[in-house]
């Protein structure tokens, strides 16, 4: 693909707001709610360039702010590019700083590094294209297709006063949209051997659904000192351990076999059978085989046990609950297994939110290789299956094809899905600037 030249930008102001916008966000507590601040400012930002939004709080505090930035290409579909305002909680006596204050920390290994809660996850994104968006209309630049620029509240939680609000209450906001950019992908990874340094730049094109399943067991209640066969306590218990022990078979889904067939082209490593050989070839990626691994088959994981008050009461009802993760195709099959594994007496109760695929190549990736190629002729984008969920999930619903990229140049071992709701995260402001760089080369080209 031919990608039109880049028109040349204040890269040092750029990378400076980038910077300076992801701390005033970071500083502004959004946990669990209260995302309005955050919302307004980045109106404010946006608005200071020419680019007004639309603002909704569809609950107190939760903001939401909504700007198209209107492309040279009106038959072109719109662009989604999304982040979520609001963080998980940070207990501030586990972190060496304060996980609020946005400080920038010099690290031996790794520079300068900005500290804070949501600097990956997902704040850094969020200043890192309102910068962008400022620096290509202080050029002039128009880009190739409209870009509708999101950023909402309530992600952590589901998006119910975010995206998910904004897809069933304002679906025209994101009229002729057709595809999104979003979380979790575009950092980088070292690609171990073939003599030279590479770095591979993960690609979400799907993810996993989600599955939540509640079992219940029911049966006579009465004094422990007369067990009976008909207890449900048991009956969980066996249930439980049967999902636990239970390991589904290897899918290879579009996105997981692309990665292991350029991933193992790029290490002359042998990705291609299903067993234990390709479990100790993942393992010995490290941390990259960990994310790839999960993505290979369904996962059903119990996590909530309730039943009885009293050590000599048998109780009438035993609860559990389960978390499913689902590959693309697989609803049906996980629910299936999961009552058959819980056995007879078990009823299960069951919701889900489907898993999300988009093309794994066609022109919008053409532009994120471009886009990162021309700052990094090492780097090489792959695709990869997300085992978690984004705010892509909601915005299929109107038909819009979902990636997760949001470009970090990092050093090698640095792992930043690690750093996702962890203690001290952090990012290193040269992979902030690298992103500055590659969003503003994206926004203007796809």
């Amino acid at each position: 693909m031919s990608v039109q030249p880049f028109p040349e930008l204040d890269h040092a102001l750029l990378e400076e707001e980038a910077v300076d916008l992801v701390r005033e966000l970071i500083r502004i507590e959004t946990v669990g709610g209260g995302e309005a601040p955050a919302a307004r400012l980045v109106g404010e930002r946006l608005a200071e360039v020419g680019v007004v939004g639309e603002y909704v709080e569809p609950a107190p505090g939760r903001g939401n702010l909504v700007a198209r930035f209107p492309g040279r290409d009106p038959a072109a579909g719109a662009l989604v590019v999304h982040a979520h305002l609001d963080v998980v909680p940070a207990v501030a006596p586990d972190w060496s700083v304060p996980p609020f204050a946005a400080e920038v920390c010099d690290d031996p290994e790794h520079g300068e590094v900005l500290y804070g809660r949501g600097a990956v996850d997902m704040k850094g994104f969020a200043g890192t294209v309102v910068a962008a968006v400022r620096a290509l209309r202080r050029a002039g630049v128009v880009p190739r297709r409209d870009l509708v620029l999101a950023f909402v509240a309530d992600e952590e939680a589901g998006g119910r006063w975010g995206a998910q609000w904004l897809v069933e209450n304002r679906a025209a906001w994101f009229a002729g949209a057709t595809e999104a950019i979003g979380e979790v992908g575009g950092f980088s990874v070292p690609v171990p051997g073939g003599g030279r340094v590479r770095r591979a730049y993960l690609l979400a094109t799907a993810e996993k659904g989600v599955g939540w399943g509640i079992l219940r067991a029911r049966g006579a209640a009465g004094h422990a000192s007369r067990p009976t066969r008909d207890n449900p306590v048991a009956r969980i218990a066996r249930a439980v351990t049967a999902l636990h022990d239970h390991e589904f078979p290897v899918r290879r889904t579009e996105a997981t076999a692309a990665f292991l067939a350029a991933f193992g082209e790029l290490t002359g490593r042998d990705l291609s059978g299903d067993g234990p050989g390709l479990r100790r070839e993942l393992d010995r990626l490290g941390f990259v085989g960990d994310i790839v691994g999960a993505g290979l088959r369904h996962t059903v994981t119990p996590t909530v046990l309730a039943a009885g008050e009293k050590a000599n009461v048998i109780p009438g009802e035993a609860v559990a609950e389960v978390d499913a993760r689902i590959l693309p195709g697989g609803e049906d099959e996980v629910e299936r297994e999961v009552v058959r594994l819980a056995g007879e007496g078990v009823a299960v109760e069951w919701k889900s939110m489907p898993p999300t695929a988009a093309p794994v190549d066609g022109p919008l990736v053409d532009v994120l290789r471009a886009a990162v190629a021309a700052d990094d002729p090492a780097g090489v984008v792959l695709p990869y299956l997300l085992p978690a969920s984004t705010d892509n999930k909601h915005l299929a619903r109107l038909g819009i094809a979902g990636y997760g990229f949001t470009p970090l140049r990092v050093p090698d071992g640095f792992d930043v899905f690690g750093r996702f709701h962890a203690v001290d995260e952090r990012v290193p402001l040269s992979a902030l600037r690298f992103g500055a760089r590659v969003t503003a080369r994206i926004l203007a080209t796809a």
